[in-house]
């Protein structure tokens, strides 16, 4: 931003601005607007071309904004500068459904904006008036806007400290010299004049609060942005109790942060603006983030609403999964929640297969869900081992599944599976004797169960389920894959739909086991070394 002052005796008109060069602009809009109210046109299709000519003021229906503002005798506003777009230079063109605005029309649409800004004032109030002020302050961006308007040194002294600085010295030469001249600054380079022009305004506003309800986030930080720059502290701190008050949007969150990071305000209240999204100083009441989110675990495994339930064991994983570092919550948190649901599992468990006491059996399903959701989490951060050595161990439960009525006990093979699942995928890496033990404990209870899991488990992969079955069995020495491959050959010939088909995995043991024996047993080639003599000379 370049700031620069002079004193000039050239005539000017009352409001400071000098008229456009061109006051036509395109008709092309006009008439297409007209011919779609009247019915005419198809309203998605594209505007008519230009006419070849321009047409005269005379011929329009109504004399547009810009030139009833011209023609206003001792108007306070004029448009410096501006050429407004013709119809030979304008190009406005529709892609789809897509409006797309030529610069030269973007240029003149921001530029009724800003007369409409100058020539609303309230009463009273001296903001780009003429007759009382003594500075005619020029704005100019790097876009080709400028604009001079009326303003007051007593004004812009007390409220900003840049111009307090750069007008001091230079008012006390001017009033030496006395001229009768108004005194000229000029600022260029700005980013928006429309912005600067708002932030002018605000310093000859009394009540700066009720002034900013009326401004969304993004242009409050675009005053903000100024206000720090020209050393208007009232504005600053609107601007700040605005946005510590008002509602922000995501990405109006990150340009926030990203402002107030910039301006370094942190002593002017930027602090409390970014306490929303921060977590510095936030632990007063709340705790570590680890308490919070394993307090927030514990409320959805023992909440009673299940569709509520399981709507937010969906979102907790979401966010879970969007922190990919994995630092919010320990992972003896994570177990510390897993062994309370597995606690209450067994206990439930053993009672309706031991005492045959099924009053509370539908807690073997609820839990079993419980661990089945936390170890998706487990799988997701790389730290599902222990859990695997724990779920292999479980013999007790194993050994008494079949006690337990199968619409109660289903929802335990679904843990199982997605183990399988897992190791299948190298998500899970453990000893070839756990994954042993887990096939030999839980491999008899999982086809039990998996007529059932296919028709009663919503969102089950058959065919994700088995392959990783197959690719479990395959990971271990190749004796034992041929007793689980043999045991489940017999099996699934006695009951086919009721049995996972891992008929792959298999035929991967078969050529292992069968071809490959045979073809390490042929004595293999020799190989033969010639060596040819070849003569020197």
């Amino acid at each position: 931003m370049d700031f620069s002052t002079t004193t000039t005796t050239t005539s000017t008109a009352a409001n400071g601005y000098s008229s456009p060069r061109d006051s036509s602009i395109p008709s092309s809009f006009t008439k297409f607007n007209s011919a779609l109210t009247a019915g005419l046109l198809n309203p998605m299709s594209p505007p008519p071309p230009p006419p070849a000519t321009t047409l005269d003021k005379s011929s329009r229906a109504s004399p547009t904004l810009f030139e009833m503002m011209s023609s206003e005798s001792g108007s306070p506003v004029q448009i410096q500068n501006l050429v407004l777009p013709s119809s030979s230079s304008s190009r406005t063109t529709t892609s789809g459904s897509h409006l797309v605005i030529s610069a030269q029309d973007k240029q003149a649409i921001a530029m009724q904006r800003i007369s409409n800004l100058l020539v609303t004032r309230s009463p009273g109030n001296q903001f780009n008036d003429p007759a009382s002020s003594d500075v005619k302050l020029t704005l100019s961006s790097k876009d080709g806007i400028s604009i001079t308007m009326c303003v007051h040194r007593t004004i812009l002294v007390a409220h900003s400290r840049f111009f307090a600085v750069k007008l001091s010295d230079r008012w006390s030469n001017k009033q030496m010299v006395q001229s009768a001249s108004p005194y000229i600054v000029e600022i260029s380079d700005c980013d928006d004049v429309e912005v600067y022009i708002e932030t002018l305004m605000l310093m000859y506003c009394r009540d700066l609060r009720k002034k900013m309800m009326r401004q969304d986030v993004s242009r409050v930080l675009g005053i903000l942005k100024v206000s720090a720059a020209i050393g208007f502290d009232a504005g600053v701190l609107s601007c700040l109790e605005y946005l510590e008050a008002a509602p922000w949007s995501e990405d109006e969150e990150h340009r926030i942060a990203s402002l107030l990071s910039e301006l370094h305000l942190e002593n002017v209240g930027a602090t409390e603006v970014l306490r929303r999204v921060s977590a510095e100083g936030n632990h007063d009441n709340g705790g570590s983030n680890d308490e919070v989110l394993l307090n927030l675990l514990h409320i959805v495994l023992e909440g009673k609403d299940e569709k509520a339930r399981r709507d937010m064991k969906t979102l907790v994983s979401k966010m879970l999964r969007e922190n990919s570092s994995g630092n919010d919550l320990r992972k003896e948190s994570l177990y510390l929640a897993c062994d309370g649901c597995l606690h209450k599992l067994k206990r439930q468990f053993l009672q309706a297969a031991v005492e045959s006491d099924l009053e509370n059996v539908d807690q073997i399903a609820r839990q079993a869900d419980n661990l089945h959701w936390i170890l998706d989490i487990l799988i997701d951060r790389q730290i599902a081992e222990d859990f695997l050595v724990m779920w292999a161990s479980l013999s007790e439960l194993s050994d008494v599944h079949g006690k337990v009525p199968v619409v109660h006990r289903f929802e335990i093979s679904r843990v199982t599976a997605r183990i399988f699942v897992g190791i299948g995928k190298g998500q899970i890496l453990t000893p070839k004797e756990v994954r042993c033990l887990l096939l030999r404990n839980w491999l008899t209870p999982f086809y039990d169960d998996f007529a059932w899991m296919k028709r009663a488990s919503k969102g089950l992969d058959r065919y994700l389920v088995e392959d990783g079955l197959s690719n479990t069995i395959l990971t271990l020495p190749l004796a034992w894959q041929q007793e689980f491959f043999l045991a489940w050959f017999d099996r699934f010939l006695n009951s086919n739909e009721d049995c996972p088909n891992i008929q792959r995995g298999f035929e991967v043991w078969w050529r292992r086991a069968f071809w490959r024996r045979k073809e390490q047993s042929q004595e293999p080639p020799r190989m033969r070394i010639i060596a040819s003599a070849t003569d020197n000379s």
